[in-house]
């Protein structure tokens, strides 16, 4: 059994209202909604919320809302897994369990369904607890800068005459999906498991979303990603 937790609360300090926001006509969570349906492989699509606005928008985009989220995790200081093991427990009160399980972010308008799809292929198909979506930093770490007092400094030197190409890829979250056995996080308690695979995306179809300029980067990637199609 298989299940897509989609957790969004109606909070949102940067972008008010952020989770119900219009994308390119129609509410951003919409297309983490219909993205996880697309799929096809999830028995049960869910929306985490404590609002009532996300539920009837969830509902509407084809998500169940089984049950509401409590007052503990609305709040700015509950994390992702508290949220995670609220609705497992809820499920299993409710006698139903699930073998894998993935959260699927609100905000990831350029996921799409066949990402999911690989997702859960690479976690099943393997010995690993998780499978997480990462994207290569743009530029090597290894050459950044620092201030200190004031002043610009090189943070590793050995690393300021390096060619790019002989450097380490480092690589970040790209905030848009954990897939994760459930058992797994039962023992571990975290979004981030011990045994953990990536899923790699291109830079073209990752945005983090925390001010109006990000906002318009990714809808200028979801339309120029549109076109492609």
């Amino acid at each position: 059994m298989r299940l897509a937790i989609i957790p969004a609360r109606g909070g949102s300090k940067r972008i008010p209202r952020k989770n119900v926001k219009e994308f390119c006509g129609k509410p951003i969570l919409a297309y983490s909604v219909e993205a996880a349906l697309e799929a096809g492989i999830f028995d049960e699509v869910m929306v985490s919320t404590d609002d009532e606005e996300i539920a009837r928008l969830a509902e509407q985009f084809g998500a169940r809302v089984p049950f509401m989220r409590s007052e503990k995790t609305a709040g700015d200081f509950a994390t992702t897994a508290d949220v995670i093991s609220e609705v497992l427990y809820n499920y299993s009160r409710q006698g139903r369990e699930f073998d894998t399980f993935c959260c699927i972010y609100p905000t990831a308008p350029l996921l799409t369904a066949d990402r999911l799809r690989t997702a859960v292929q690479l976690l099943e198909e393997s010995a690993m607890d998780g499978v997480v979506s990462v994207v290569k930093y743009g530029f090597p770490v290894q050459r950044s800068f620092v201030m200190e007092e004031g002043q610009l400094k090189v943070k590793w030197p050995e690393y300021i005459l390096a060619r790019s190409q002989d450097l380490e890829p480092f690589y970040h979250d790209a905030g848009q999906l954990y897939c994760l056995r459930s058992s797994s996080f039962a023992r571990q308690g975290k979004m981030f498991m011990d045994r953990t695979i990536p899923l790699i995306l291109s830079e073209m179809e990752v945005q983090d979303i925390d001010t109006e300029e990000d906002w318009k980067i990714a809808e200028l990637k979801y339309e120029m990603l549109r076109r492609r199609k």
